[in-house]
């Protein structure tokens, strides 16, 4: 049993891009089942987050979780591919296979949002939507290929997808249609403003535990289709290097999502609460 337990791990760290809840790195320890860190003052687990235990000057990591890159690459540029920038990128050109000439709509202008906006004006999407609440990010997004920005404050009780519909290039819908928010209600809009009998939606953000999405079996029926996506389908160890070299090349421009910048340990709080106030895309810390 343990053998056979070793090779479906071995399998999935070949395979998949992030490793199962379950596995020891979603409970927060090292591969042996063990943390290597404790409180000096009663001696109580400290938990890696997701084996890679960030927020420290030191850490120890499982070989496993360690991508190496260009010894001259910018490390507060290199570190946006850990997560988010990487996850937009990889959903249009992994997941979603975006095709030139298309059309996509982008709910949730964040960091990720605005990553999926650029990969879709990369591979020549003709027409680029974006939708958010906070109409400080149209800016932005429009410089980053958004043609058109919508905030559902300004259409009342009308359901988004049905706002998007109408002004959809067919008046059909959208071929692809990526939801970056991870709100359940805001899914159901993607996945109902997606062209009927070939449109493609994109699940990126994370829900909340416990939270269910709805829809009516009539949106898979006229040929909609919907997935998911972890990491934007990289396989972190090549991804990494190889995004980070791209970065390095001027082929991937990522110098506008940091928005915050803080120094030492202790200006992590200050980091949260910038992400929180929604006009941080990104902050970094400088641990030293």
């Amino acid at each position: 049993m343990a053998a056979s337990r070793a090779a479906l791990s071995c399998a999935l760290e070949q395979r998949a891009t992030v490793v199962p809840p379950s596995s020891p790195r979603g409970k927060g320890v090292m591969p042996d089942g063990t943390s290597r860190f404790t409180l000096a003052k009663d001696g109580s687990t400290v938990y890696h987050f997701m084996g890679c235990s960030t927020f420290a000057e030191y850490t120890v990591l499982a070989e496993i979780s360690i991508a190496k890159i260009d010894p001259a690459a910018s490390l507060e540029k290199a570190c946006l591919f850990g997560c988010g920038i990487s996850t937009g990128l990889g959903a249009v050109w992994n997941n979603a296979k975006v095709e030139p000439f298309s059309s996509v709509a982008v709910f949730g202008l964040g960091a990720v949002g605005f990553a999926v906006v650029q990969a879709a004006k990369a591979v020549g999407a003709s027409h680029i939507v974006g939708i958010d609440v906070n109409p400080n990010k149209f800016e932005m997004a429009k410089k980053l290929g958004c043609d058109v920005c919508y905030n559902p404050k300004d259409h009342g009780d009308e359901p988004m997808q049905q706002v998007l519909v109408k002004n959809s290039p067919t008046g059909f819908g959208f071929d692809y249609t990526f939801d970056c928010t991870g709100n359940v209600n805001v899914m159901r809009s993607a996945l109902e403003a997606a062209h009927r009998g070939w449109g493609q939606c994109c699940l990126v953000g994370v829900a909340a535990a416990g939270k269910e999405i709805a829809t009516r079996p009539f949106q898979f029926i006229t040929g909609r289709r919907c997935f998911g996506t972890a990491f934007g389908g990289w396989k972190t160890r090549d991804a990494i290097p190889m995004l980070t070299d791209k970065m390095m090349k001027g082929e991937i421009a990522v110098d506008h999502f940091i928005t915050h910048r803080f120094n030492g340990v202790g200006e992590t709080t200050k980091a949260i609460d910038a992400l929180h106030s929604g006009d941080c895309l990104r902050a970094v810390v400088h641990y030293c």
